[in-house]
């Protein structure tokens, strides 16, 4: 088995990388910027330099991956169109090429509260708008898949519990990157986790429960 993260020098995707690479599972990482890739990420990662925008520039990678992590996001900018080609358009295209190359599970990381037109997140650029058309995208590709929507994210980690709910049951609350990385990487071994939407966040008042009290929910 062999992971394709994409946005992999990202806050959240380079803490997945760093934790397939604990774990010893072939990881490939999926980058625009070869510089701050070997900066930021494990030397003994396989890097692929492509752009999301571009399909023939990454397709070759998923003949060598069985699983594909996205944790891609645009960043703020001053154009309103940002979250809509890398959010959307970006997705999209890795979904197609996943779809192409028969990868056997697709895991998409979102956010909380996409389903809520209204959030005031959506003033800067539809961000949570353009995330929700990605999941509707993905769920009705075909390929199997786990989409997971974080809380407000945290770079320091914390020993806070965690907690799964279904899709729009949770709508406040956050979560350290660490423990999103986690969640991605459990989802790839429990099948319950199969064409599900998981939303999650940590609390200090949460009940500990192991990873299959969590993800059967």
């Amino acid at each position: 088995m062999k992971i394709l993260v994409v946005g992999a020098t990202g806050q959240t995707g380079r803490r997945i990388v760093a934790e397939l690479v604990k774990r010893k599972i072939p990881v490939m990482a999926m980058v625009r910027d070869k510089a701050k890739a070997r900066d930021v990420l494990p030397a003994c990662v396989d890097l692929i330099i492509a752009d999301i925008l571009n399909p023939s520039s990454f397709a070759s990678a998923m003949d060598e991956c069985d699983i594909v992590i996205c944790a891609a996001g645009a960043t703020p900018s001053l154009d309103p169109t940002v979250f809509y080609w890398v959010d959307y358009e970006g997705t999209k295209n890795l979904i197609n090429v996943a779809k192409k190359k028969q990868i056997e599970k697709f895991i998409l990381v979102t956010s909380l509260c996409v389903s809520r037109f209204f959030h005031p997140l959506n003033l800067f650029g539809l961000v949570l708008f353009w995330k929700k058309q990605a999941e509707n995208y993905l769920i009705d590709s075909g390929l199997t898949y786990t989409i997971i929507r974080p809380g407000g994210l945290r770079n320091e980690d914390n020993q806070y519990s965690l907690i799964v709910g279904e899709a729009d049951t949770l709508f406040e609350g956050s979560i350290s990157r660490q423990e999103v990385a986690k969640v991605c990487i459990e989802s790839i071994f429990y099948p319950e986790t199969n064409n599900r939407i998981l939303e999650i966040i940590q609390a200090e008042s949460a009940p500990a429960k192991d990873w299959q009290e969590l993800l059967a929910v």
